[in-house]
């Protein structure tokens, strides 16, 4: 087959067509701007289009998938569609894909990628060979952000014989010989195109309200989400399961729900445990791994198995990454790039950081992500940069994101608006081209520098 993909630079997209590449598919795609993406997908033989043109479009194409971000008006989707071709949206490709594997589908505002890391670890450590679309790049694979797994049936779990308590994974399988870790956003209601076996769901908040917007909807979503694991009954019998944190209230509950519930939370006596043996800090990371453990178990993996995996656990890109800079002068400068762009993100990723660092001048360098969120959150930003525990705070200019932003909102709010309603001494705006500089002028060796945001914030390490 010959697939394109609209959006390919984006960190599904870009995880779906590796797979396809796999697959032995010929793939193509296209992206506004170069990234490390697109010239890590250029190098696996992927062709690259820098550029939305109707041109990239080729009649004989089997299928076209486009990113939820490309606009109706896209040339490329008007050509694809001039041309009679099958298109999809990404969700709906990677719904396709869901289908034909057990799936482990990794829901949450927060957390999402984390998790479905870990999980995708500790199966690998299990002796399992999942297939993996996740929204980072895990340095366990190849610094990828997709795995490409086989068949159960072609591999024998290899020491797993906990004393007869280990299920059998083949049939619990059943038919679906494969197995598929997925993270799955709830933007746009994408989720709902996903048929997985195993849903997890970390957390629910005020997330992504430039499509909700209220919060009721959000919680709607989710619950209509959950609500397709009773559907998901084989015709072999086989259970369905929700894996969800039991200390997020949000979460919606079901009074008789014919799937398996089962709940973690940080009262258990695993908490203390895992806390201990991770390497990346934070209550909420420990949350995570309680997610992971309890996946494990309904696959049969001993317990063993999995806290091994979890102490091993180095990160993903990103989330508490720590780059050593490369400056003599900085060599001491303790450097974090972190994902965070959420005002509970925020809290949980700089308290992580006062905990691990106690001693330390914390220094938070911060790039909001998208004029509407910041319009959305504006107030539990403010109330999160009062209150985190960190020496100093600069908030750069606002990240746009294309296809996502209205006119109207991007008048109403500015990062020097967000510092003036914040109103504290550690708090200050500074234009985004004038980083270095203040860092440079600023900023004394030993110093921990966290560089936070969803957007291009992260190439600021480079600097150093």
């Amino acid at each position: 087959m010959k697939i394109h993909l609209i959006g390919i630079g984006g960190i599904g997209v870009s995880a779906l067509a590796q797979y396809y590449l796999s697959k032995g598919h010929k793939v193509s795609g296209s992206d506004l701007v170069a990234s490390e993406i697109t010239d890590f997908l250029k190098e696996k033989g992927i062709k690259i289009f820098i550029g939305n043109y109707a041109k990239n479009i080729e009649k004989d194409f089997d299928l076209v998938v486009y990113s939820p971000a490309v606009p109706k008006n896209n040339p490329e989707l008007l050509q694809a569609t001039h041309y009679k071709l099958q298109t999809k949206s990404y969700p709906e490709a990677l719904g396709d894909l869901t289908k034909e594997y057990y799936t482990i589908a990794v829901a949450g505002a927060h957390g999402k990628s984390t998790t479905v890391s870990m999980i995708a670890l500790a199966l690998t450590k299990a002796g399992l060979d999942p297939t993996v679309i996740v929204g980072t790049k895990i340095k366990e694979f190849g610094n990828s952000n997709f795995r490409f797994g086989s068949s159960l049936t072609n591999f024998a779990l290899k020491g797993l014989d906990n004393k007869g308590k280990l299920k059998n994974i083949a049939k619990l399988v059943r038919d679906k010989s494969k197995l598929l870790v997925i993270e799955a956003c709830e933007y746009d209601s994408s989720f709902l195109h996903y048929s997985p076996k195993i849903i997890v769901i970390t957390n629910v908040d005020k997330e992504h309200l430039d499509y909700f917007k209220t919060f009721a909807n959000v919680k709607k979503a989710f619950k209509n989400f959950i609500a397709c694991l009773a559907e998901a009954k084989s015709e072999g019998g086989c259970d369905s399961f929700l894996v969800f944190n039991r200390d997020d209230r949000n979460i919606p509950r079901f009074a008789k729900p014919k799937f398996k519930a089962i709940g973690y939370s940080a009262k258990q006596k695993e908490f203390v445990k895992i806390k201990k043996i991770l390497k990346v800090p934070g209550q909420h990371n420990a949350l995570n791994a309680l997610a992971v453990l309890q996946v494990a178990r309904i696959l049969g993996i001993p317990d063993k198995i999995t806290f091994q995996s979890l102490s091993e656990f180095k990160g993903t890109w990103r989330r508490f990454e720590i780059i050593q800079p490369k400056i003599e002068k900085f060599k001491n400068l303790k450097i974090i790039s972190d994902y965070a762009h959420h005002p509970n993100e925020i809290s949980a990723t700089l308290n992580a950081a006062r905990e691990k660092y106690k001693n330390k001048t914390i220094w938070c360098i911060f790039q909001p992500h998208q004029h509407q969120r910041t319009h959305y959150l504006f107030n539990d930003f403010v109330k999160i940069f009062r209150n985190v525990p960190i020496d100093k705070i600069i908030i750069a200019d606002i990240y746009d994101v294309a296809g996502r932003e209205t006119k109207t909102i991007n008048r109403e709010v500015n990062s020097e608006k967000l510092v003036k309603k914040i109103n504290k001494k550690s708090v200050s705006y500074c234009a985004t081209e004038n980083l270095v500089k203040e860092i440079k002028e600023n900023i004394k060796s030993g110093d921990v520098l966290i560089i936070m945001g969803a957007g291009d914030i992260y190439k600021l390490a480079d600097k150093f």
